[in-house]
């Protein structure tokens, strides 16, 4: 008997797919956290690598701007660990049936809010400080964002039955 390759097997593949993808950058964000330092907006941050003789893995310096920075919550440390616990939450939200539609919402909005970060590095990048390595990898990272997007909002339908 031939088998045959219904939607909902072809959702529950891309799903696994999606969260294999996911749990692999989350497991990133604590081995190779500086991969994503460039990624986090400095408006985010309550300190700015380099400003004022900040490292950028150490001390915290004051925003240039005066420390009006509403939305500086977290340290750049602490968002990488915190995006990372998220796509592992989402990873796993994907391979249940029951949540996949929910996780699949939530890793949509997720990959659409990174697209602020991506383009911060992109802009920075192409600002004086940035390098040519810089301008390359993020030329290329932020178009990627689109078909991840896409994919993630393609597993909120739920898998017909036949």
């Amino acid at each position: 008997m031939p088998f045959r390759w219904s939607a909902r097997a072809t959702q529950t593949v891309s799903a696994a797919a999606m969260s294999a993808l996911l749990m692999t950058s989350a497991m990133k964000h604590f081995r190779e956290p500086r991969f994503f330092e460039q990624v986090v907006p400095d408006y985010l941050c309550r300190e700015i690598p380099g400003a004022l003789g900040a490292s950028p893995r150490g001390s915290e310096a004051p925003a240039p701007d005066g420390g009006k920075r509403p939305l500086a919550v977290m340290s750049r440390e602490e968002w990488i660990a915190v995006s990372g616990l998220l796509e592992a939450g989402a990873a796993v939200g994907l391979l249940i049936p029951v949540t996949r539609q929910a996780a699949a919402t939530a890793v949509t909005a997720m990959f659409a809010v990174f697209l602020a970060g991506h383009v911060d590095a992109l802009r920075r990048a192409y600002g004086p400080a940035g390098s040519p390595a810089q301008r390359n990898v993020h030329t290329v990272r932020l178009p990627l964002q689109v078909p991840l997007i896409l994919w993630a909002w393609s597993l909120r339908k739920p898998g017909r039955r036949r």
